[in-house]
């Protein structure tokens, strides 16, 4: 089995496509927001934030989840994606979740970083388990399979 194959195949039930597209769908929702509103969820915020060039690092994390919520979505290249996203949501808790569990303790933590954690749970997932029965990945995964002489 290949690299591409491994990384396509895929042990996660059909049901699996239900949580894949709503954080797919997420992340593409944060990755245009980081556009429509910059001040705000994008350049402005990276600045504010302290993470290094802001006016770079916004618009790459920003086209990131847009492109990685697509394919979650499609359920295409999802390890790939979920790895992605898995490296961007470690970003994210270390720059400002941690930070605030510092100085507001525990509770605004915990509050403040649910979604963070959930969105970094379910990547976590799709990286063990892969895109599920209802995905692109499953369509060529058994293509060529089928193709093959019993």
């Amino acid at each position: 089995m290949t690299f591409a194959q491994r990384m396509m195949s895929t042990s996660a039930p059909r049901a699996a496509a239900f949580v894949r597209c709503i954080v797919g769908a997420v992340f593409l929702s944060e990755g245009i927001q980081k556009f429509l509103f910059p001040v705000e969820l994008g350049v402005g915020r990276f600045a504010h934030i302290g993470i290094p060039w802001p006016g770079v690092s916004a618009p790459f994390v920003g086209v990131c989840e847009i492109a990685c919520g697509v394919l979650l979505v499609a359920g295409l290249f999802t390890r790939a994606a979920a790895l992605v996203m898995i490296i961007n949501m470690s970003v994210a808790i270390c720059s400002t979740k941690i930070p605030m569990l510092l100085a507001k303790g525990f509770w605004p933590f915990a509050h403040e970083s649910r979604v963070d954690f959930s969105m970094l749970c379910g990547c976590l997932m799709f990286l063990m388990i892969g895109a599920g029965g209802v995905s692109v990945d499953h369509l060529l995964e058994r293509s060529p399979r089928e193709k093959r002489p019993q």
